[in-house]
């Protein structure tokens, strides 16, 4: 079992809040993370039909066999209940009671807004990081990262990547996305997803994609809108203040997971992977997630942006500290160009005293200071948001 750097959070959060709802994609490990850390609570699976069944026809009853409360796994599959442990939990005034696992952001978030908005924290738990690995003996190559993932399963059982994400592409296509929405062709649903994982990193052009699959703009946005919801992907937003430059307002779309979007890509070894014209993309994927994970394992709002100006001025990623500004590059290459800087200090001479120090993550070993900025290996992206 793997040590989970959010589990010092939920801990806290646990001693301070009566519930707390660890949401995040299918298989990232959040039902072994509740039951690890609250392993005398009493478990109760929602995905079971005929204890689903129970929980939608009589709440109350089913609530009062966990008088001191439970660990209620997939609890958007019964949203009803909430209200009636909102109730419970009035009442009792006792921290940590109930501890919530969901995978859909848009049936959970409503329900909590409606029922226990101030009553609950709300954590996320991604696919694993390349520390978490790291901690359990897990070294690999960046190639091996991209091909591989960081779904806990693939490693605790050696389980052949490629046979994982088939079958998990299979189960979230049939059994996920025909809940969230009434959609009559699933191969057009599954064109649209591979299609949005050539366009990983890029801007998002919904009209393009609409054009591509033969939907319209709208689809795509109600798509779109359903990956997310899901947690399949995020959405950066760029930073939109203006330094006298006119910024680009369109969004840039990365997997949660970069070995589902390898799967996506038909990458299939590592041979594969080193040739593979969107590598840079891959890497950049990699790295995004390792940052917005950082983030959301410490209970954080990510406050990662990207920029790019009209005159195609561009930063892989901005983090916004306070008042500062924290530009950083992304580079797939393993050996340092000077090149690399020179949107580090574009952005910094635009900024204006904003930006103390900006970072180049790349795939090198040698970690060096260059003046106002920093050099650091991929497998150490988390050290950017620490400065």
């Amino acid at each position: 079992m793997f040590k989970r750097d959010v589990q010092k959070e939920l801990q806290n959060s646990a001693k301070n809040f009566p519930v707390v709802t660890v949401t995040g994609p299918r298989q990232s490990g959040k039902t072994t993370l509740v039951r690890s850390t609250f392993a005398k609570k009493p478990y109760v699976n929602l995905e079971d039909l005929d204890t689903r069944e129970l929980a939608e026809s009589d709440p109350r009853g089913f609530l009062e066999e966990y008088p001191e409360g439970a660990i209620l796994d997939e609890v958007q599959r019964v949203p009803s209940i909430l209200s009636y442990i909102q109730v419970i939990v009035d009442e009792k005034k006792q921290k940590g009671q109930f501890i919530l696992t969901g995978s859909h952001q848009v049936e959970l978030h409503e329900a909590i807004s409606q029922s226990l908005a101030g009553r609950t924290d709300l954590l996320s738990l991604f696919p694993m990081t390349i520390n978490e690995l790291s901690q359990a003996g897990f070294d690999m190559t960046v190639d091996e990262y991209l091909l591989n993932g960081f779904y806990p399963q693939i490693y605790q059982e050696t389980l052949n990547p490629t046979k994982v994400y088939r079958a998990y592409v299979k189960t979230y296509l049939e059994r996920d996305v025909r809940r969230l929405i009434n959609i009559k062709n699933l191969n057009l649903f599954q064109r649209f997803i591979k299609l949005c994982a050539g366009r990983v990193g890029q801007l998002l052009n919904m009209s393009s994609l609409a054009n591509e699959v033969g939907v319209s703009s709208h689809t795509i946005e109600e798509w779109t809108s359903v990956l997310q919801a899901s947690y399949l992907v995020i959405l950066l937003q760029p930073y939109f203040e203006n330094f006298g430059k006119r910024v680009i307002k369109s969004t840039k779309l990365y997997f949660t997971d970069v070995g589902l979007l390898s799967y996506l890509l038909g990458i299939e070894n590592v041979k594969q992977m080193s040739r593979d014209p969107l590598r840079g993309h891959l890497v950049e994927n990699l790295v995004m997630m390792e940052l917005f994970k950082a983030r959301s394992n410490q209970g954080l709002e990510p406050q990662l942006y990207f920029y790019r100006d009209s005159q195609k001025n561009e930063v892989d990623v901005i983090f916004q500290r306070g008042h500062e500004l924290i530009p950083i590059e992304i580079k797939s290459a393993k050996t340092f160009n000077r090149e690399f800087l020179k949107n580090l200090h574009f952005f910094q001479k635009i900024a204006e005293g904003r930006s103390p120090q900006g970072f180049v993550i790349y795939c090198g070993e040698k970690e060096q200071v260059l003046h106002l900025n920093r050099l650091i290996n991929f497998k150490n992206s988390y050290q950017s948001l620490q400065i």
